[in-house]
């Protein structure tokens, strides 16, 4: 029990620190935005080639389209993140590829970083020139970056990974509570529960439990999207696709977005545990993706029932999500991506 509160605590600090860098770092918001299209890139296209139409349709030639993808994740987070926070296209491909044996957040944060270094020395340096300083300077420093935060960023995941394996050596309650809330809440993250099950390699009642609570939770953030006012009728659409690709707009709302999410992904793992479904394929905790695989492991009729029992329990919980923070003043995506110089509004 202290493994798993020590760990939950842990996860609650990373998304924090996410959420305060998206507040308070220079461009945050841009740069959540690129790591948010480099997830989609990256892990979604690996959740539907690799694990669905490869493993579970059996094409090798689509599951290597998938292996392919899922394996560039710090590439492509160091190449998206560069070109939103303006650097030229030429030099945000050549961080891209220096992080080529870097994971998805290393990439990320070399990026962001080395971004800074190589819109300043465009500045300082005459053209012609710069092309030469930066492959000579912002190369080596970018793989350096990646190089020493590899250790602390991984051996984190692994640390929070541990919580989820923890939880279901418990009872099948307590597992769907602790699993189905933060998988939830991490899949609205830029932590990624794409990647975060991937790296781990969960697997049997854990991953299904990841797998359709992160695809109940598309009904609960419709909802709750939807009611609060976050953005625009496409918004809501997208966070219910994917909600990846709305991660600055979720970072912006960090408060009501994870407790609406923990709520409903809570209770869609109480379910999921007690029906005692399964999932072997790792990195499925993606919602489309998610439901797709259960059938390679389930009765069809058990995942129909499972998932249609969350979906329900997941609208409700949007609409529990919305009674709770109806009055709270949150940032619509209007202010988040520059339409509006309004910090705040108020949904009531």
């Amino acid at each position: 029990m202290i493994q798993i509160l020590t760990g939950t605590a842990l996860l609650l600090v990373v998304l924090a620190l996410f959420t305060l860098f998206s507040y308070k770092a220079p461009m945050g918001m841009k740069a959540m935005g690129g790591l948010a299209n480099a997830a989609c890139a990256s892990f979604l296209v690996e959740a539907f080639h690799f694990s669905f139409f490869g493993e579970v349709l059996g094409s090798k030639f689509l599951e290597n389209v998938g292996t392919a993808n899922g394996s560039l994740g710090g590439v492509a987070a160091a190449t998206l993140v560069p070109l939103a926070l303006g650097v030229s296209p030429v030099y945000a491909v050549l961080v891209g590829l220096t992080c080529l044996n870097f994971k998805i957040l290393p990439g990320f944060i070399a990026g962001y970083l080395i971004s800074f270094v190589i819109k300043k020395l465009e500045k300082k340096i005459p053209a012609g020139l710069d092309l030469i300083i930066i492959i000579v300077v912002a190369a080596p420093l970018t793989y350096l970056i990646g190089d020493v935060t590899s250790p602390i960023v991984n051996g984190t995941l692994e640390t929070i990974g541990s919580v989820l394996i923890s939880a279901s050596t418990a009872s099948p309650i307590l597992m769907g509570i602790i699993l189905g809330g933060l998988i939830t809440v991490v899949a609205t993250a830029p932590l990624s529960s794409m990647a975060l099950t991937a790296m781990i390699g969960l697997t049997g009642a854990p991953m299904a439990i990841g797998a359709l609570s992160v695809f109940a939770s598309s009904f609960m953030n419709f909802v709750f999207f939807s009611k609060m006012k976050f953005g625009t009728k496409k918004d809501s659409i997208s966070v219910a696709i994917e909600p990846l690709t709305q991660a600055d707009l979720i970072s912006a709302n960090p408060i009501p977005v994870y407790v609406t999410n923990f709520i409903g992904g809570a209770m869609s793992g109480v379910i999921i545990a007690l029906m005692g479904l399964v999932n072997n394929s790792p990195g499925t905790a993606t919602p489309i993706a998610g439901l797709a695989v259960m059938f390679a492991y389930n009765p069809p009729i058990k995942v129909l029932i499972t998932a249609a029992s969350c979906a329900l329990l997941n609208v409700l919980a949007g609409f529990i999500g919305y009674k709770i923070f109806k009055n709270y003043k949150i940032v619509t995506s209007d202010i988040v991506r520059g339409n509006k110089s309004d910090d705040y509004i108020n949904v009531a």
